[in-house]
């Protein structure tokens, strides 16, 4: 069933708000939550990066360079490039398949490509009309969600490579999160976060974002059950519980964000105009502002290193992997 208009457009008015100016630090000041530990260099690589991918046991990031029509494969013992996959169309999203051991990377001319881990040659290809964009392995069944086109989500085998189900939306889906077999899509040309059931490929509802919009990055909390959702028009940060729908937190975020990730009881919300901000779920404690480069926007997390690499194009310099640690620590409380 939808849900009406009104009542979702209550659910972003009728809310906890909180108005609080970030407080900036610099990323090598000893109060910062995040340190930068090293630069990894992405070697000729030019125009903008997406997607990121971890391969936590092999010690291995992938990274989608869009602009580049390449995926770079970082060896994080040695902090260097030890492969790339040439002669993409677009590079949008990339996982990491530890069953099959194989790369999937989605581009925007809509294909789906499968590459073996051990040498990096292409194994299989499916075609997904156009635009084939973010992508997560299911943790249950280890298949693989694809985001693409005019509106859908594939979910495909990737063993036997062949899409097993289609979950159809209004629209294209930008970022997805999975709690169990929900799934909750940022479809913003809708103006909307869809709910959906995986298993049957079916919309459960649909929840207008009122006077948000562009609503590109999304992250689950599965434990604590709750979705949180980055805008930028304005910029702003959404928590939701994914039970109710009822909005948890609201709040003012850094600009052009394109990633978000939880970490215990924060945030950390990866933004292009140059900054990771971290948003404590905790009313008393302040948002911290840390400067990065313009146009480092995506990003990925590691909870179990407590390690957060940032994707920074190449502007008057290389383009590069910044490593930084998150302090496990509260954040300070305001003053």
């Amino acid at each position: 069933m939808n849900v009406r208009p009104l009542l979702a457009l209550m659910l972003f008015i009728s809310t906890p708000s909180c108005g609080r100016p970030a407080r900036e630090v610099g990323i090598t000041e000893p109060e910062s939550p995040v340190h930068l530990l090293r630069r990894i260099e992405l070697p000729n690589v030019s125009g903008r990066i997406d997607h990121l991918a971890l391969d936590t046991v092999g010690g291995r990031l992938f990274v989608a360079e869009y602009g580049n029509g390449s995926v770079d494969e970082v060896d994080l013992a040695s902090g260097n490039v030890i492969g790339r996959i040439t002669g993409l169309r677009e590079p949008q999203g990339v996982a990491w398949l530890p069953r099959q051991k194989e790369i999937a990377v989605a581009s925007g001319d809509g294909s789906l490509r499968f590459y073996r881990a051990a040498d990096r040659r292409q194994v299989a290809q499916v075609n997904l009309q156009d635009d084939a964009d973010d992508e997560r392995v299911d943790p249950r069944s280890g298949d693989l969600v694809v985001g693409h086109g005019s509106g859908g989500l594939a979910i495909v085998d990737p063993t036997a490579h062949r899409v097993i189900r289609e979950l159809k939306l209004r629209a294209h889906p930008e970022a997805f999160a999975t709690i169990g077999s929900r799934v909750f899509i940022n479809v913003p040309n809708a103006h909307s976060i869809v709910i959906g059931d995986l298993d049957r490929g079916e919309v459960l509802r649909s929840l207008g974002t009122g006077e948000l919009s562009a609503n590109f990055p999304m992250a689950a909390d599965e434990q604590q059950s709750r979705i949180a959702v980055a805008y930028r028009f304005p910029a702003r940060i959404v928590v939701l519980d994914a039970s109710t729908a009822a909005t948890l937190l609201s709040a003012s975020a850094c600009g052009d964000a394109d990633d978000i990730y939880f970490d215990d009881n924060r945030l950390l919300l990866i933004c292009g105009e140059g900054a990771v901000e971290l948003i404590d779920m905790a009313p008393r404690h302040d948002p911290i502002l840390i400067r990065t480069r313009r146009g480092a926007r995506t990003g990925l997390v590691d909870p179990d290193r407590k390690r957060l690499y940032v994707a920074v194009p190449a502007r008057d310099g290389p383009a590069e992997i910044w490593e930084l640690s998150i302090d496990s620590g509260r954040t300070p409380p305001r003053s």
